[in-house]
């Protein structure tokens, strides 16, 4: 949902015991990546932590302000695992088992969480960068072959995530169109209903659940057959479990990375000068890819997390059982840990993002998006060394309500 729909102002918080006489304004404020929205700015240097209200209709408190985000990730009194539970706040759609918020805890318990870093670690030994490379440029030919303006985000954004993720988990690529699908549904707030949402995951599930089946035990395809045999000889996690596990790593990586490409590769686009620059030391890539990570606005929602004791974020005193929402993009735009923010400045250092989160609540998967994100600009660049946006910035069109801020398109000449 956009701003211009709702129009509430940022509330600071009420003092304890004193009603709230006015709406609430309604997050997320807008799931465009074009910039970050004028609302988050105004917030962190109003009020960093501020009541809202939510697409599931409940209230929460939402942080902008950097040094106050990674208290909350720090601070073992906001628990992720907890909204789970049946009886927890959601920020959307309820969820559906606390495994698919927990994925990383259930997997420890069960054995199975050292398998998964390991796959997703910094040797990646299902993604070598040269079939990255390879796949990449396989995408970017497909979209000349097909002429000038090419869709960026189709043949190369959702491209190299769908092959990425199909290659690391071991399912067959040519079941990623049916698998994205519903992966895209599964992230998109507002507009389906919960027991649509249940049937469309339902599906997914199944089609792990059946992938796992079909396995030939010690001869595994990937990632979710090693994680298939481990579990068959401890049996620390359910068929359900399992299935519904690997399919959310299916679902956030793909989703996840996706997105990131085509944002960040919208942002890169307005930079012909960073293009030059890369392209002749090429060695520069990965501190680009950094300032991408903290510049591109790619969180339709928030982080949450859930108030398991009577705490204080900076001057907010927040109770049991509230709901706190940390926007990732608003923090890493915040002029106290990033000089002028607003530049896309690909030397910038040091360049302390929150992208992946802070300490112990930090993202498995960053490994993964930061090196195979190099590889692919890096194919990118010296592929078309000319590439540009065939329309003005302001008409690429994005999909609404996603969870994953996702470009509908990106028109492209070369």
């Amino acid at each position: 949902m956009t701003a211009e729909n709702h129009t509430a102002q940022p509330q600071a918080p009420a003092p304890d015991g004193v009603p709230y006489d006015e709406p609430l304004p309604h997050y997320p404020f807008s799931t465009k990546g074009d910039r970050l929205a004028p609302e988050l700015d105004e917030l962190r240097s109003r009020c960093p932590v501020a009541r809202v209200s939510t697409n599931s209709g409940e209230q929460a408190w939402l942080v902008t302000d950097y040094g106050l985000a990674q208290h909350v990730l720090r601070d073992r009194a906001f628990a992720r695992s907890v909204l789970g539970e049946a009886d927890s706040p959601a920020q959307d759609a309820p969820i559906l088992a606390p495994e698919l918020l927990d994925a990383m805890n259930h997997l420890q318990q069960a054995g199975l969480r050292a398998e998964v870093l390991r796959s997703l670690g910094r040797d990646q030994p299902d993604l070598p960068a040269d079939w990255v490379a390879r796949v990449t440029g396989e995408g970017l030919d497909a979209m000349i072959r097909e002429g000038a303006p090419g869709d960026l985000q189709r043949h190369f954004a959702e491209w190299v995530a769908a092959q990425c993720m199909c290659r690391l988990l071991g399912v067959p690529f040519e079941d990623h169109a049916w698998l994205a699908v519903r992966a895209d549904l599964d992230l998109t707030m507002v507009t389906p209903t919960p027991e649509e949402l249940a049937r469309n995951w339902e599906e997914i599930r199944a089609y792990m659940a059946a992938h796992m089946t079909a396995r030939r035990p010690g001869e595994p395809r990937g990632l979710v057959d090693r994680l298939a045999d481990l579990n068959a000889a401890h049996q620390g996690l359910t068929e359900r479990q399992l299935s519904n596990i690997v399919s959310v790593l299916f679902v956030s990586g793909y989703e996840d990375f996706a997105s990131f490409l085509g944002v960040a590769a919208y942002n890169l686009l307005q930079h012909p000068e960073t293009i030059s620059a890369v392209r002749a030391e090429p060695e520069t890539m990965p501190q680009c890819v950094e300032e991408l990570l903290r510049c591109s606005v790619v969180l339709g929602n928030a982080i949450p997390r859930f108030v398991t004791a009577d705490a204080r974020i900076g001057p907010s005193q927040v109770k049991k059982g509230d709901m706190v929402l940390l926007s990732l993009d608003a923090v890493n735009y915040d002029s106290t840990a990033f000089p002028d923010p607003k530049t896309f400045d690909p030397t910038r250092s040091p360049n302390p993002h929150l992208r992946f989160g802070y300490g112990r609540h930090h993202c498995p998967g960053a490994h993964l998006v930061r090196r195979q994100s190099e590889v692919a600009f890096r194919v990118l660049l010296d592929r078309l060394p000319g590439i540009h946006l065939a329309v003005p910035p302001q008409e690429v069109p994005w999909h609404p309500n996603r969870m994953a801020i996702m470009a509908a398109e990106i028109p492209v000449a070369w």
